[in-house]
This record gives C-alpha cells, sequence and structure tokens, in this order.
C-alpha cells in the first residue's frame, strides 16, 4: 500500500510539471499576442506562473487542513531554485553577468522578504490569517512598486502571434489550470499518506520531494534562457518566483488556514532558506557575474542542506 502511494505520490508529481510546462508556455503565447510590454511578459514568467504548482499545492494544503506541506514546500522551493537549480543553469553558462538590469536589486528585495514570514512564524508561534494577510499585502505592494519604478523603460515585443494560435493557446491554458488543480490535489494526499507511512513530518514531504518536483519549470525555463543567450533571465525567473512564494503563495495558504507546524524543523529550514538567500545575493553583489565554481558551490550548499535535514529528520523520529 505505502508503495502503491509512492508510485501515484511520484506520477502526480509529474503530472504536476507537466501541466505547469503547459501553462507557462501558453502565458507566453497569450502576451505575446496581446503584444503587452517586455517587463510585463518578463513578470508573468517570473512572477506568476513558475510559481504556479507551489500556489496550486499551497491553496489544496490549506483546503485540507495540512499547511504545513504548503510551508515546507515553499521554503524548499526557495531553497532548490537558488541553489540546485541557479547552480545548474549558472554552470550550463559557464557564468551569468550580473552587472545589466535590475537583478541586484531585485536579489537584496528577495532577502529582504524572505525575512517577514519567518519573523512573523517566531512571534506567533505559527502563520495567522492576520499574517496571511500582510504577506498578500507586501506582493501586492512589490508588484506595484515595480510597475511603478520600470514603467519608463517598457519596450514593446517584436515577435507576434496570430489570432487562431492565441484562441488555441488560451484553451491550452484554462487546461493547464484545471490540471494544476486536480495534480496539486493529488500531490497534497499522496504526499500525506507517505509521510504517515514513513513516520516523517508533512512539512519534510514538502521541504524536499514536492520541493523538487514543483521547482522544475523554473530549472526548464532556465536551461531554454541559456540555450538562447538570455541566462540573466534565468536568474530573474528565479528570484520573482522565490518571491511570489514567501509573499502570495504562503499568504493564501495562511488566509484559507492558519499554519502551525514542529518548531525545530521549520527553524533549521528556515534559517538555511535565509543563508542560501544571503550567500546568493552576495555573489549577485560581489562582482560583474556569477562565476561557473560559484554555481558549483550554490549546488554543493543543497546538498549540504539535504545531508543535515535528514539528519535532524532522523534526530526527531527517534526522540
Amino acid at each position: 500500500m505505502l508503495w502503491g502511494d509512492l508510485a501515484l505520490f511520484i506520477l502526480f508529481v509529474i503530472l504536476l510539471i507537466i501541466s505547469a510546462l503547459l501553462c507557462v508556455r501558453s502565458l507566453t503565447k497569450i502576451s505575446l499576442f496581446l503584444r503587452l510590454s517586455e517587463f510585463l511578459v518578463g513578470f508573468v514568467i517570473m512572477g506568476i506562473s513558475t510559481a504556479l504548482p507551489e500556489l496550486f499545492v499551497g491553496i489544496t494544503s490549506a483546503f485540507n487542513k495540512n499547511p504545513s506541506m504548503a510551508l515546507g514546500n515553499v521554503i524548499g522551493s526557495v531553497i532548490v531554485n537558488l541553489t540546485l537549480v541557479a547552480g545548474i543553469i549558472v554552470v550550463l553558462a559557464r557564468g551569468i553577468e550580473t552587472k545589466k538590469g535590475d537583478v541586484r536589486k531585485d536579489a537584496l528585495r528577495l532577502f529582504v522578504l524572505a525575512l517577514v514570514p519567518i519573523i512573523l512564524m517566531i512571534l506567533g508561534n505559527g502563520l495567522s490569517r492576520l499574517d496571511g494577510a500582510i504577506l498578500v499585502g507586501l506582493f501586492i505592494f512589490n508588484i506595484y512598486s515595480l510597475i511603478k519604478e520600470r514603467k519608463s523603460y517598457r519596450e514593446k515585443i517584436a515577435d507576434h502571434v496570430g489570432r487562431a494560435h492565441a484562441i488555441g493557446y488560451s484553451f491550452l491554458f484554462i487546461f493547464s489550470i484545471f490540471g494544476l488543480f486536480f495534480t496539486a490535489q493529488g500531490t497534497v494526499k499522496y504526499g500525506g499518506l507517505i509521510a504517515e507511512g514513513f513516520g516523517l513530518p508533512q512539512i519534510f514531504i514538502g521541504l524536499f520531494f514536492v520541493a523538487l518536483g514543483t521547482s522544475l519549470p523554473e530549472l526548464v525555463f532556465g536551461i531554454m534562457a541559456t540555450r538562447t543567450q538570455h541566462a540573466i533571465m534565468s536568474l530573474g525567473d528565479l528570484i520573482g518566483a522565490c518571491i511570489v512564494n514567501v509573499t502570495l503563495v504562503l499568504g493564501i495558504t495562511a488566509l484559507i488556514f492558519p499554519i502551525k507546524t514542529g518548531f525545530t524543523l521549520f527553524l533549521t529550514s528556515s534559517l538555511f532558506m535565509l543563508l542560501i538567500t544571503f550567500i546568493f545575493m552576495t555573489f549577485i553583489e560581489s562582482g560583474r557575474k556569477i562565476d561557473w565554481k560559484e554555481g558549483i558551490a550554490l549546488i554543493f550548499l543543497y546538498v549540504f542542506f539535504l545531508v543535515v535535514q535528514l539528519s535532524i529528520s532522523g534526530l526527531i523520529r527517534t526522540v
């Protein structure tokens, strides 16, 4: 029975990834049809679409009164994005220049925003509905600030998509949204059963198994951007998705159902998330580019996190 649940969990994660990739593709094409600005197209990809798996997992977890899995998924996704995914992209690109664009400013913005849910969690021993409203408010304010400060140099998209193709991609977008909803339900359901079967905390399943799956859209987009000589876009995608995770995803989840979880596992994982965010910001600020050696260091940081969390989880189970 347990191995059957594991097989179904893996199947739903794969279907969740496919739904997310279809959603990213359809949103991009619809944006091109509408001739939206370069910034708005970038934000659709970076800020929302690649974070949709985490959002749907969070909503489903909250309705199932299992929000700790969503918390683990958010923390795990941020860590995976800024270590494993970023490291792979930097290595493939053989270094990414960071002197252009707003990636430095956005990295600092991410570090500050990542602090907020941790402080709220420690002060209130969890995230209440009020905390959720604060996080959603921060997301809205962040969107407003980004649009206000960058609207002066937005450029029109050169490529265009025909009306027939746009209609087709609109149907694909609707289909992928339904796919995200149902596959997120299956992922949460069978992830919870696996956690019970192995005696693992729900947050642990979110930290690793679900987080790895929901971070694959960022990895795929990053590899595509690197292959087309736009690697800097992949960094923007990672930062944007992480900002959505620590504000909108956690906020909506807490609004639906307040988040409570084991303090030890949360504290170690969240502090590691903050450390990773700081290191990532430092790599971007330290020079004109992130070198491939720093990319390898980011990958090893994820391996280190994995070892530490597995050890802590083992200690919790033996207590």
